[in-house]
Protein backbone atom coordinates (compact mmCIF):
# COMPACT_ATOMS: atom_id res chain seq x y z
CA UNK A 1 0.00 0.00 0.00
CA UNK A 2 1.28 3.50 -0.92
CA UNK A 3 0.19 7.08 -0.22
CA UNK A 4 -1.95 6.83 -3.36
CA UNK A 5 -3.81 3.70 -2.24
CA UNK A 6 -5.69 2.50 0.79
CA UNK A 7 -6.83 -0.93 1.89
CA UNK A 8 -10.48 -1.83 2.46
CA UNK A 9 -12.28 -4.98 3.54
CA UNK A 10 -15.47 -5.89 1.70
CA UNK A 11 -18.02 -8.69 1.83
CA UNK A 12 -17.77 -8.95 5.59
CA UNK A 13 -13.97 -9.08 5.45
CA UNK A 14 -13.83 -11.97 2.97
CA UNK A 15 -12.10 -9.77 0.36
CA UNK A 16 -9.26 -7.29 0.87
CA UNK A 17 -9.16 -4.50 -1.68
CA UNK A 18 -6.49 -1.93 -2.48
CA UNK A 19 -8.13 1.15 -4.01
CA UNK A 20 -7.01 4.54 -5.17
CA UNK A 21 -7.11 7.06 -2.33
CA UNK A 22 -8.07 9.86 -4.75
CA UNK A 23 -9.82 8.12 -7.65
CA UNK A 24 -13.09 6.22 -8.01
CA UNK A 25 -13.79 3.80 -5.18
CA UNK A 26 -15.96 0.72 -5.41
CA UNK A 27 -19.01 0.78 -3.16
CA UNK A 28 -22.60 -0.42 -2.95
CA UNK A 29 -23.09 -0.87 -6.71
CA UNK A 30 -20.09 -3.19 -6.97
CA UNK A 31 -21.28 -5.22 -3.98
CA UNK A 32 -24.77 -5.67 -5.43
CA UNK A 33 -23.46 -6.61 -8.86
CA UNK A 34 -21.20 -9.27 -7.37
CA UNK A 35 -24.16 -10.63 -5.39
CA UNK A 36 -26.19 -10.85 -8.61
CA UNK A 37 -23.67 -13.19 -10.25
CA UNK A 38 -25.10 -16.71 -10.47
CA UNK A 39 -22.31 -18.40 -12.45
CA UNK A 40 -22.13 -22.16 -12.11
CA UNK A 41 -18.98 -24.20 -11.47
CA UNK A 42 -16.74 -24.33 -14.53
CA UNK A 43 -18.25 -21.24 -16.19
CA UNK A 44 -16.12 -18.35 -17.42
CA UNK A 45 -17.27 -14.87 -16.40
CA UNK A 46 -16.22 -11.51 -17.84
CA UNK A 47 -16.08 -8.37 -15.67
CA UNK A 48 -16.02 -5.50 -18.16
CA UNK A 49 -14.41 -2.34 -16.78
CA UNK A 50 -13.24 -4.18 -13.67
CA UNK A 51 -11.41 -1.26 -12.05
CA UNK A 52 -9.47 -2.50 -9.01
CA UNK A 53 -11.37 -5.78 -9.14
CA UNK A 54 -14.05 -5.35 -6.46
CA UNK A 55 -16.83 -7.03 -8.45
CA UNK A 56 -14.95 -10.00 -9.83
CA UNK A 57 -13.12 -10.74 -6.58
CA UNK A 58 -16.30 -10.65 -4.49
CA UNK A 59 -18.09 -12.73 -7.13
CA UNK A 60 -15.21 -15.22 -7.20
CA UNK A 61 -15.41 -15.68 -3.43
CA UNK A 62 -19.16 -16.20 -3.72
CA UNK A 63 -18.82 -18.57 -6.69
CA UNK A 64 -15.72 -20.70 -5.98
CA UNK A 65 -16.21 -23.00 -8.96
CA UNK A 66 -16.25 -20.25 -11.60
CA UNK A 67 -13.40 -18.46 -13.38
CA UNK A 68 -13.28 -14.67 -13.82
CA UNK A 69 -11.56 -12.37 -16.29
CA UNK A 70 -11.51 -8.62 -15.74
CA UNK A 71 -11.01 -6.16 -18.58
CA UNK A 72 -9.73 -2.67 -17.76
CA UNK A 73 -8.46 0.21 -19.91
CA UNK A 74 -6.90 2.34 -17.18
CA UNK A 75 -3.32 1.20 -16.45
CA UNK A 76 -3.39 2.25 -12.79
CA UNK A 77 -6.69 0.50 -12.11
CA UNK A 78 -5.44 -2.58 -13.96
CA UNK A 79 -2.31 -2.66 -11.79
CA UNK A 80 -4.48 -2.48 -8.67
CA UNK A 81 -6.72 -5.28 -9.95
CA UNK A 82 -3.71 -7.53 -10.48
CA UNK A 83 -2.34 -6.66 -7.05
CA UNK A 84 -5.71 -7.44 -5.47
CA UNK A 85 -5.91 -10.80 -7.21
CA UNK A 86 -2.59 -11.75 -5.62
CA UNK A 87 -3.56 -10.18 -2.28
CA UNK A 88 -6.61 -12.46 -2.12
CA UNK A 89 -4.76 -15.55 -3.41
CA UNK A 90 -7.15 -15.97 -6.36
CA UNK A 91 -4.69 -16.03 -9.25
CA UNK A 92 -5.61 -19.64 -10.03
CA UNK A 93 -9.01 -18.59 -11.38
CA UNK A 94 -9.11 -14.77 -11.61
CA UNK A 95 -7.16 -12.65 -14.09
CA UNK A 96 -7.13 -9.01 -15.23
CA UNK A 97 -6.33 -8.04 -18.82
CA UNK A 98 -5.81 -4.74 -20.59
CA UNK A 99 -8.73 -3.99 -22.90
CA UNK A 100 -11.07 -1.24 -24.05
CA UNK A 101 -14.73 -1.22 -25.06
CA UNK A 102 -13.72 0.97 -28.01
CA UNK A 103 -11.87 -1.98 -29.54
CA UNK A 104 -13.46 -5.13 -30.99
CA UNK A 105 -13.91 -8.04 -28.58
CA UNK A 106 -11.95 -10.21 -31.03
CA UNK A 107 -8.79 -8.27 -30.08
CA UNK A 108 -8.74 -10.13 -26.78
CA UNK A 109 -8.17 -13.43 -28.55
CA UNK A 110 -10.50 -15.19 -26.12
CA UNK A 111 -13.54 -17.40 -26.73
CA UNK A 112 -16.92 -15.99 -25.78
CA UNK A 113 -17.77 -16.07 -22.09
CA UNK A 114 -20.58 -17.91 -20.33
CA UNK A 115 -21.59 -14.77 -18.48
CA UNK A 116 -20.63 -11.12 -18.07
CA UNK A 117 -20.88 -8.55 -15.30
CA UNK A 118 -20.71 -4.81 -15.83
CA UNK A 119 -21.14 -1.55 -13.94
CA UNK A 120 -20.84 0.87 -16.88
CA UNK A 121 -19.94 4.51 -16.28
CA UNK A 122 -23.17 6.30 -15.41
CA UNK A 123 -22.81 9.28 -17.76
CA UNK A 124 -22.04 9.66 -21.48
CA UNK A 125 -22.82 13.35 -21.84
CA UNK A 126 -20.22 15.65 -20.31
CA UNK A 127 -22.83 18.41 -20.17
CA UNK A 128 -25.06 16.33 -17.89
CA UNK A 129 -22.52 16.08 -15.09
CA UNK A 130 -20.52 18.62 -13.17
CA UNK A 131 -17.02 17.46 -13.93
CA UNK A 132 -15.69 14.85 -11.50
CA UNK A 133 -12.13 14.97 -10.26
CA UNK A 134 -9.72 14.02 -13.07
CA UNK A 135 -8.89 10.77 -11.28
CA UNK A 136 -12.57 9.75 -11.43
CA UNK A 137 -13.44 10.84 -14.96
CA UNK A 138 -12.98 7.46 -16.66
CA UNK A 139 -15.18 5.71 -14.09
CA UNK A 140 -18.01 8.24 -14.45
CA UNK A 141 -17.92 9.11 -18.16
CA UNK A 142 -18.63 6.33 -20.67
CA UNK A 143 -16.36 6.53 -23.70
CA UNK A 144 -18.54 5.73 -26.69
CA UNK A 145 -21.67 5.97 -24.57
CA UNK A 146 -23.73 3.16 -23.09
CA UNK A 147 -24.09 1.67 -26.59
CA UNK A 148 -20.38 0.86 -26.74
CA UNK A 149 -20.56 -1.03 -23.44
CA UNK A 150 -23.67 -3.05 -24.25
CA UNK A 151 -22.36 -3.74 -27.75
CA UNK A 152 -19.13 -5.16 -26.35
CA UNK A 153 -21.01 -7.31 -23.85
CA UNK A 154 -23.31 -8.74 -26.53
CA UNK A 155 -20.29 -9.80 -28.57
CA UNK A 156 -18.40 -11.15 -25.57
CA UNK A 157 -21.08 -13.58 -24.33
CA UNK A 158 -22.09 -16.84 -26.01
CA UNK A 159 -25.66 -17.62 -27.02
CA UNK A 160 -27.54 -18.55 -23.86
CA UNK A 161 -25.07 -16.65 -21.71
CA UNK A 162 -26.15 -14.09 -19.10
CA UNK A 163 -25.32 -10.39 -19.12
CA UNK A 164 -25.82 -8.69 -15.76
CA UNK A 165 -25.52 -4.92 -15.32
CA UNK A 166 -26.22 -2.35 -12.63
CA UNK A 167 -27.07 1.15 -13.77
CA UNK A 168 -29.06 4.29 -13.02
CA UNK A 169 -32.79 3.63 -12.87
CA UNK A 170 -33.50 6.53 -15.21
CA UNK A 171 -31.45 4.84 -17.94
CA UNK A 172 -33.47 1.63 -17.87
CA UNK A 173 -35.29 2.42 -21.12
CA UNK A 174 -32.01 3.09 -22.94
CA UNK A 175 -30.48 -0.07 -21.52
CA UNK A 176 -33.38 -2.27 -22.59
CA UNK A 177 -33.40 -0.76 -26.06
CA UNK A 178 -29.69 -1.48 -26.52
CA UNK A 179 -29.95 -5.08 -25.28
CA UNK A 180 -33.19 -5.97 -27.07
CA UNK A 181 -31.88 -6.73 -30.58
CA UNK A 182 -29.77 -9.69 -29.40
CA UNK A 183 -30.85 -10.45 -25.83
CA UNK A 184 -34.10 -11.33 -24.10
CA UNK A 185 -35.47 -13.22 -21.11
CA UNK A 186 -34.77 -10.00 -19.22
CA UNK A 187 -35.25 -9.80 -15.48
CA UNK A 188 -35.07 -6.48 -13.64
CA UNK A 189 -34.46 -5.93 -9.93
CA UNK A 190 -35.06 -2.29 -8.86
CA UNK A 191 -32.91 -1.02 -5.98
CA UNK A 192 -34.54 1.55 -3.68
CA UNK A 193 -32.69 3.51 -1.00
CA UNK A 194 -35.83 3.27 1.15
CA UNK A 195 -39.25 1.70 0.73
CA UNK A 196 -40.93 5.08 0.21
CA UNK A 197 -38.31 6.31 -2.29
CA UNK A 198 -38.16 5.70 -6.04
CA UNK A 199 -35.58 3.23 -7.32
CA UNK A 200 -32.16 4.82 -7.83
CA UNK A 201 -30.57 1.77 -9.48
CA UNK A 202 -31.67 -1.21 -11.51
CA UNK A 203 -29.91 -4.55 -11.80
CA UNK A 204 -30.69 -6.06 -15.18
CA UNK A 205 -30.05 -9.65 -16.27
CA UNK A 206 -30.45 -10.52 -19.95
CA UNK A 207 -29.81 -13.76 -21.82
CA UNK A 208 -28.15 -13.55 -25.21
CA UNK A 209 -30.67 -15.02 -27.62
CA UNK A 210 -33.29 -15.37 -24.87
CA UNK A 211 -36.99 -15.13 -25.79
CA UNK A 212 -38.87 -15.34 -22.49
CA UNK A 213 -41.02 -12.35 -21.45
CA UNK A 214 -39.53 -9.54 -19.41
CA UNK A 215 -39.99 -9.96 -15.63
CA UNK A 216 -40.01 -7.08 -13.14
CA UNK A 217 -38.97 -8.48 -9.76
CA UNK A 218 -39.73 -7.08 -6.30
CA UNK A 219 -37.32 -4.30 -5.31
CA UNK A 220 -34.34 -4.58 -3.02
CA UNK A 221 -34.74 -1.93 -0.30
CA UNK A 222 -31.42 -0.88 1.20
CA UNK A 223 -32.39 1.11 4.30
CA UNK A 224 -35.39 1.20 6.68
CA UNK A 225 -37.40 4.40 6.40
CA UNK A 226 -36.01 7.06 8.68
CA UNK A 227 -32.97 5.03 9.73
CA UNK A 228 -29.42 4.77 8.46
CA UNK A 229 -28.60 1.09 8.83
CA UNK A 230 -29.30 -1.56 6.21
CA UNK A 231 -32.44 -3.63 6.00
CA UNK A 232 -31.98 -7.29 7.02
CA UNK A 233 -32.15 -8.33 3.35
CA UNK A 234 -29.46 -5.84 2.32
CA UNK A 235 -27.30 -6.73 5.32
CA UNK A 236 -27.48 -10.43 4.45
CA UNK A 237 -26.31 -9.65 0.91
CA UNK A 238 -23.55 -7.21 1.82
CA UNK A 239 -22.12 -8.90 4.93
CA UNK A 240 -23.20 -12.52 4.88
CA UNK A 241 -22.67 -13.24 1.17
CA UNK A 242 -26.29 -14.11 0.50
CA UNK A 243 -26.93 -14.11 -3.27
CA UNK A 244 -29.24 -11.63 -4.93
CA UNK A 245 -31.48 -14.25 -6.48
CA UNK A 246 -33.29 -13.98 -9.82
CA UNK A 247 -36.36 -16.02 -8.81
Amino acid sequence: MTDQTQSDAILGGRVRLLQSARGYRAGMDAALLAAACDARPGERVLDLGCGPGAVMLAAAVRRPGARFTGIEADPEALALARANIDLNALADRVEALAGDVALPFSRLGAPRFDAALCNPPFFDDAGALRGPAPEKTRAWMATGGLAAWTGFLLKAVRDGGAITLIHRADRLGDLLGLLAPKAGSIRIRPVQPRAAAPASRVIVRAIRGGRAPLVLLPPLVLHPDGEGQHTPQAEAILRDARPLDWG
